[in-house]
């Protein structure tokens, strides 16, 4: 169940390394997830929080379904890794510190802001997000010398990337029901 060592440079911050084992068992869980939110009319994103063995949070894209641009699967989860810390009376600093994010996607800039700001270590992730990426397809979010703004965090990167990619190509071949409705230009 993965090894931990510390970040160079962080003092001892500790960090949890996945094994392949983790890595195909959970990513296997968050294709899952991915394809059910295609299902439902989402663009395919699924994740897991994972913590010691067990998740700690889960979620798939719910933009359209809730018509929030904030609901995506990474920040679902986080909502539930926030509850099952004051659920579970543990302070949500330490948890994070050994909890790896497993998703489909690579995490978009806020979604990977919001990793750092709450310490998570390690990102498994699938394809590239070449619109809103922040783990270095965009913005580098996740390696950047930012001040104040967390820690950053080491990124694993291209587990089934093309599945990825292709549950990506399905949605965006299908007609998004909840797309605004164009407006036909006045000359």
């Amino acid at each position: 169940m993965g090894t931990e060592s510390e970040i160079p440079g962080a003092g001892l911050q500790p960090v949890f390394h996945p094994t392949d084992e983790d890595i195909e068992k959970w990513m296997s869980r968050a294709f899952e997830m991915a394809q059910d939110a295609l299902q439902n009319g989402e663009v395919p994103v699924g994740c897991l929080l994972v913590h010691g063995g067990q998740v700690v949070g889960q979620g798939r894209n719910q933009v359209n379904q809730t018509r929030n641009a904030t609901r995506h699967a990474e920040m679902v989860a986080l909502d539930q890794l926030l509850e099952w810390c004051r659920h579970g009376n543990v302070d949500p600093h330490s948890v994070c510190l050994r909890t790896v994010l497993y998703v489909t996607v690579e995490p978009c800039v806020m979604c990977a802001a919001a990793l750092r700001l709450l310490n998570i270590p390690v990102v498994v992730y699938g394809c590239g997000n070449e619109r809103f990426g922040g783990c270095g397809s965009v913005l580098d979010v996740s390696s950047a010398q930012l001040p104040h703004t967390g820690t950053a965090f080491k990124c694993v990167a291209g587990y089934r990337a093309q599945e990825a990619v292709e549950m990506l190509k399905a949605f965006y071949k299908q007609e998004n029901p909840n797309a605004p409705k164009p407006k036909t230009r006045k000359d």
